[in-house]
């Protein structure tokens, strides 16, 4: 999904933030993944533009990415953070351990799993955008 789908400059300064080059280079960098991307991937598809971005102008670009509900983050468990532009409908992600395939799960696959822990716990879940994993058929089989 690209980010020229979305209004990205209305909802910054509809915020109260600039429209930096920056910002816009980055959140290219994202889009340029075409799914989940790490900050590593994200960092040298920035640098290759501009050699005056670091590490830091890249986390806090999508720290507000994320407050702002334009990019999603999801925590791989591997001690490393994946990016994606957000989609218009909330999504999840099932990932094979041995092939790293991916599928897309929609959000009402899950929202019983959600409605039931909020039963249970008394607790609002308000993930979305969860990575589940696992492993694939073709892989159970070998």
């Amino acid at each position: 999904m690209s980010h020229y789908k979305l209004d990205y400059e209305e909802v910054l300064r509809a915020a109260g933030h600039r429209v930096t080059n920056q910002r816009v280079l980055i959140l290219d960098a994202v889009c340029e993944g075409e799914g989940h991307t790490t900050i590593g991937q994200i960092y040298a598809r920035t640098r290759m533009r501009d050699r005056s971005i670091d590490r830091s102008t890249i986390y806090r670009a999508l720290k507000l990415f994320v407050e702002l509900g334009l990019v999603v983050s999801a925590d791989t468990g591997a001690d490393e953070v994946v990016y994606e532009v957000a989609k218009p409908k909330h999504h999840h992600h099932l990932v094979c351990r041995r092939c790293g395939e991916e599928q897309e799960v929609g959000q009402e696959a899950m929202q019983a799993m959600f409605e039931q822990i909020g039963r249970e716990y008394q607790f609002q879940v308000d993930t979305d955008h969860l990575i589940l994993f696992g492993l694939c058929s073709d892989c159970r089989q070998l």
